[in-house]
C-alpha cells in the first residue's frame, strides 16, 4: 500500500454547524432559512411544522403557548438537531427559541443560534405581508415580552433586520464562514436545500 506524504494529504474541512434561525414570529426566519438552505444545499426543517396540532390550534385562536405547551415541541426540535450533530451533518432549522431555557434544550457544541433581531415596526410590517400562517399578528406583543435575547456566553450571531432577506442570509454565510455541503441528504432529506417557502423575487 502506497504511503501518501503529509504534504500531499488534503486537509480535513472543519465540521459545519447546525443553525437555529431564531426570533419572534414575523422576523423572517422561514424566508432567511430557505435562502440559506438553497445556497448551501443543507438539510432544512421548519420548526413550526413540528408543533402538535393542539399548539397550532391554540396559536391560531390567538392564545399564547405556555412552557408546558412548548416542552414536547422543543424536544422534537432538539432531537432533529442532535441527529445532525451526532452524524456530523450541517443543517438549518427555524425555531423561535425565545427563552434561554428553551435554547438550553437545543444547545450543543456545533450549534449556532442566529437571532434575527428587529424593532416592532419592522417585524409588524413583515407579519402583514405573510399569508397562510397560523400565528396571528396579535401575538407579537406576547412574543416580544417573552423574548430573552441571547447572552454573550451563548454561541449566537445577531442579525439586524431591515434589509432584504437575501442580504441577511449573505451576512450569515460570511460571518460564520459557511460552506456548501453536498450529500447532506444522508439523514433522509429527499431534497437537501429544497423548501416550499416562497422567497421574494429580486
Amino acid at each position: 500500500m502506497a504511503v501518501v506524504p503529509p504534504q500531499a494529504r488534503k486537509p480535513v474541512p472543519p465540521q459545519q454547524p447546525v443553525l437555529v434561525i431564531m426570533g419572534v414570529s414575523g422576523s423572517g426566519k422561514s424566508t432567511v432559512a430557505a435562502i440559506l438552505a438553497g445556497q448551501l444545499g443543507w438539510d432544512f426543517a421548519e420548526g413550526d411544522d413540528m408543533h402538535p396540532e393542539s399548539n397550532v390550534a391554540k396559536m391560531a385562536a390567538g392564545e399564547p403557548l405556555t412552557d408546558e405547551d412548548r416542552w414536547p415541541w422543543l424536544d422534537v426540535v432538539a432531537g432533529w438537531i442532535r441527529e445532525h450533530t451526532d452524524a456530523g451533518q450541517p443543517g438549518i432549522i427555524t425555531c423561535s427559541a425565545l427563552k434561554r431555557i428553551y435554547r438550553d434544550r437545543m444547545r450543543r457544541e456545533n450549534v449556532w443560534f442566529v437571532h434575527l433581531s428587529g424593532n416592532d415596526e419592522v417585524i409588524t410590517r413583515r407579519m402583514a405581508t405573510r399569508t397562510g400562517h397560523f400565528m396571528p399578528p396579535a401575538l407579537l406583543k406576547s412574543q416580544l415580552a417573552t423574548l430573552e435575547p441571547p447572552g454573550e456566553d451563548e454561541q449566537t450571531l445577531v442579525v439586524d433586520l431591515g434589509r432584504s432577506p437575501a442580504e441577511e442570509a449573505a451576512e450569515i454565510i460570511h460571518a460564520l464562514r459557511l460552506q456548501p455541503a453536498y450529500g447532506s441528504s444522508a439523514l433522509g432529506a429527499p431534497r437537501p436545500g429544497a423548501s416550499s417557502v416562497q422567497t421574494p423575487q429580486s
